[in-house]
């Protein structure tokens, strides 16, 4: 089956998040394949666990660059979440930007969507159900026991966490991988092949 679209649920405060999200955005024309952008709230899926003071501010902006998200896919914006996140992820990983509702309203500006209409989507806590319907959604297809990205081809039932890379492959080594991906998806027995990471995360480019 050749896969023509492929979901990405996603944190964009994450950097091995940041790094996928590259390698896809890079690989989709190669592959023929279209990115369907979804939210992977880090703040949701940790709601229930002990989370670092250093890590708690990142992860409330995340939640509230979600609702615009969210609020964005509910008007079929998809172009719109990708810009978004793009910038969003540019400014936390390439310049250490505070996270702060001044990020998502600087990523707003960049992006022309209107400023009303994201900050209405920040201070907007019924986004929050759509963004634990999200979570739960890429949970079914590719959990238990996974984070953020998720890769996932509902069709077929499934997704997989990752790939993660540093720092992300570009040209053939991008389609090299994604043929090992869309490969992996043609297996239903195929579940996890990891190997550990010794070193911190490397980015590209700033995008």
């Amino acid at each position: 089956m050749t896969i023509e679209s492929v979901q990405f649920f996603a944190d964009p405060c994450c950097p091995w998040t940041w790094n996928t999200s590259r390698w896809l955005v890079e690989v989709a024309d190669q592959a023929g394949i279209s990115i369907i952008w979804r939210t992977l709230s880090l703040a949701e899926l940790n709601k229930d666990r002990e989370v670092s003071e250093h890590f708690r501010p990142k992860l409330t902006c995340s939640r509230r660059m979600a609702r615009v998200l969210e609020a964005l896919r509910a008007e079929g914006r998809n172009d719109e979440m990708q810009a978004m996140f793009t910038a969003y992820g540019a400014r936390v990983h390439h310049d250490d930007h505070e996270p702060v509702d001044d990020l998502i309203t600087a990523c707003a500006n960049e992006c022309r969507v209107d400023l009303a209409f994201t900050t209405a989507a920040i201070n907007d806590e019924s986004w929050d159900f759509a963004i634990a319907q999200s979570v739960a959604e890429a949970m079914e297809l590719a959990g238990p026991d996974v984070g953020s990205p998720i890769i996932a081809a509902p069709e077929l039932g499934r997704g997989f966490f990752g790939p993660i890379v540093s720092p992300p492959p570009t040209g053939a080594d991008a389609l090299a991988l994604w043929k090992i991906l869309a490969a992996s998806f043609e297996l239903p027995s195929f579940f996890e092949l990891k190997r550990g990471r010794r070193d911190p995360v490397a980015f590209g480019p700033r995008p």
